[in-house]
């Protein structure tokens, strides 16, 4: 209210008494109004603490709600200096005893001295190193072979770099060796000699099978310098020889390329340190789920407390927490007891409760652990554990794997029946390649289309019995750019009727292959009159007799059924009946499905809260209308006993006046 002028000068009267006393009681509707807002603040500031617990549980949830989190196992090496190890979610816990012998390296191969680093070598004419790799087999002394042979390996890619007038000098070779990324480190070494600086190539890959097969197509000069065959002409020496890495696990030899090994046991990647003995064990990753269920009944009790607050009634003081009695909350806590209390399907274990865990609710509305009990369970269901907390599956078929589920997805058991396997595409030649050698000429370039992908192969010359051809094939096809960048590939052999068979790397009806000649040698030499393949086909079956959809080896549930986005993959078997699928969304994935609901941007608790918000302004703009209010009534009170005084100001002048006069006269008859 604006501040009271000094009235009642001229009349006496106490008028800024009269008026704030006026004032007070117009703005009686402000106090109403203070307190509507207090409460409200209150109930806000409620709601942002249940908000708080609520996201801590949403928090604590998410360990729990990751799959992985069951599936993977703990692996511990007792000498971490000889191996370690890793797994993943195929690992079956056990224990193994690792014996290394010997570690694997890359081969690497040093060239003639020359003079000078920058001096071109050659005439410049546009010539091209192609790179291969394989086995060599034979021994070497001081750096040469002597009756060995070469034998590529298909699985690595054909490399290949062009020299021209441009960087036909050691360093350009060497730059345009390492910018093309074919698997191959150069560097330039120098011994101090009249002929001091050597081009050095190292394997960028260890084990046996990645030895260097160089060959030069193009500058004479080039060729004396850089061609390199085991078999053959020898520029480069051997420096260090390629060696796959040999060890025994639990009594059984395994040789492996890269000290990296992932197929000695079935989900678990060794990868070995040194030469040496060491053991290996591995567990379920009990210590981890153990500390997420105790996160999570943490967060849960948080929950449970901080509601029991904000809605408690005190008899004695007969006072309620600012929710007490509140719709939203009652909902919240309702819904969640709700998803506690439901029982879960399962993965076909027997698991479908918390209780079956040792985690139990109690009087007072809290969650207790009996470790010994959850201890227990870990190690008698440790495999069906995951379907009491995650969104999980697990097939019954060793050859069929669950992949994953979306939101429409039910839990359940499905039974999985394949009336088709997904087959890869193919093109099986005409011409018998065992009957002699094959040999492609300088400049051979095929076009290839792979899975709908097409891209010009360069085919590395010389002659080549039918397993070498294939493995050349392979070798330049997965070595191509325009497919190794979009993760295309395939497999050549040759089958027993001596055709080339070519064979994409995917599944499904999109997998298919075609080929025709560019230039050079003829398709008539490799694959007769054939030119394209058969596609591949899409798996194809039921889950629990509803069609589901096929794409490669993929079989998904199909939208509306009940097994909708349920995903598993077929990787082999046969057709008919393949077990069941079961499928579970434990309290983890209902409970943050839940929350999701209550604190997303249009949740139960965002909308209260702006509710709230929203009638505090409402009250703040009411507030600033009665206090404008108040500002005109207070000058119009001020206005009205203004004149007022001015009135009885007069009067009592008038009054004074008089009684002058009268005195006056009574003086005067006195007289």
């Amino acid at each position: 209210m604006a501040s009271i002028q000094s009235l009642g000068i001229g009349s006496g009267l106490d008028v800024n008494g009269l008026i704030s006393k006026i004032m007070q009681g117009e703005s009686t509707p402000l106090i109403s109004l203070a307190k509507k807002q207090a409460s409200y603040q209150a109930n806000l500031t409620a709601f942002g603490t249940v908000n708080g617990a609520l996201s801590s549980l949403q928090t604590a949830l998410a360990t729990l709600n990751n799959g992985n989190l069951f599936k993977n196992l703990n692996a511990s090496v007792s000498d971490s200096s000889v191996a370690s190890a890793s797994t993943n979610s195929t690992a079956v816990a056990g224990s193994y005893n690792i014996n290394i012998s010997k570690i694997a390296q890359a081969q690497t191969i040093s060239s003639a001295g020359q003079v000078s680093t920058t001096t071109p070598i050659g005439t410049g004419a546009s010539t091209t190193l192609s790179f291969q790799f394989g086995t060599i087999t034979g021994t070497a002394a001081s750096g040469v072979y002597t009756g060995a042979s070469f034998e590529q390996d298909a699985t690595q890619a054909t490399g290949t770099v062009t020299i021209d007038s441009t960087n036909n000098s050691l360093q350009g070779i060497r730059d345009a060796i390492n910018a093309a990324k074919i698997g191959v480190q150069a560097s330039i070494v120098g011994d101090g000699s009249a002929t001091p600086y050597h081009l050095v190539l190292n394997s960028s890959k260890t084990g046996a099978t990645s030895s260097m097969k160089i060959t030069t197509t193009g500058d004479s000069a080039l060729a004396n310098l850089m061609n390199y065959d085991p078999a053959g002409t020898q520029n480069f020496k051997e420096v260090a020889t390629a060696q796959s890495a040999n060890m025994t696990v639990n009594g059984i030899a395994v040789t492996s390329a890269s000290n990296s090994v992932s197929t000695a046991i079935q989900g678990v990647t060794i990868t070995a340190q040194k030469v040496g003995t060491t053991s290996l064990n591995l567990t379920a990753n009990t210590t981890q789920i153990q500390s997420g269920i105790t996160a999570f009944v943490t967060a849960y009790n948080s929950v449970n407390s901080t509601i029991s607050s904000v809605t408690a009634y005190n008899p004695s003081t007969k006072t309620g927490g600012a929710l007490l009695g509140n719709a939203t909350v009652q909902s919240v806590q309702n819904q969640i007891r709700n998803v506690m209390t439901n029982s879960v399907a399962g993965l076909g274990g027997g698991l479908t409760n918390l209780a079956q865990l040792g985690i139990t609710f109690q009087k007072d509305g809290s969650l207790a652990v009996d470790s010994t009990k959850l201890q227990a369970a870990l190690s008698a269901n440790f495999s069906d554990v995951a379907g009491l907390f995650a969104a999980a599956g697990k097939t019954t078929d060793s050859l069929t794997s669950f992949v994953g589920s979306t939101s429409n997805s039910k839990p359940g058991s499905y039974a999985v029946n394949v009336t088709q396997l997904a087959t890869q595409g193919k093109l099986t030649g005409t011409l018998n390649l065992n009957s002699g050698s094959t040999t492609i000429a300088s400049g051979t370039t095929m076009s290839f289309s792979v899975d709908g992908v097409a891209a010009d192969v360069n085919l590395t010359a010389g002659t080549y019995t039918a397993t070498q051809l294939a493995s050349m094939i392979q070798s330049a096809v997965n070595g191509t750019s325009g497919f190794s960048s979009k993760g295309i590939n395939i497999t050549a052999s040759v089958g027993s009727d001596g055709f080339l068979n070519l064979t994409s790397g995917t599944y499904g009806t999109t997998s298919n292959i075609s080929i025709a000649n560019k230039s050079g040698t003829g398709l008539d030499n490799l694959t007769g009159t054939v030119t394209a393949g058969v596609p591949g086909k899409n798996v194809a079956g039921t889950l629990n007799g509803v069609t589901a959809v096929g794409s490669g080896q993929f079989l998904t549930g199909a939208s509306g059924s009940d097994s909708s986005g349920i995903q598993i993959l077929v990787s082999g078997g046969s057709t008919g009946d393949r077990g069941n699928v079961n499928f579970s969304q434990g309290y983890a994935f209902n409970l943050t499905s839940t929350l999701s609901n209550f604190l997303g941007s249009s949740g139960t608790i965002t909308n209260a809260t702006n509710g709230i918000n929203s009638s505090i302004k409402d009250l703040q703009k009411q507030t600033e209308i009665i206090n404008k209010r108040l500002v005109v009534t207070q000058a119009r009170y001020q206005a009205q006993f203004a004149a007022l005084d001015k009135v009885v100001n007069s009067m009592t002048a008038t009054q004074n006046f008089l009684t002058q006069q009268i005195n006056v006269l009574n003086g005067t008859r006195n007289r």
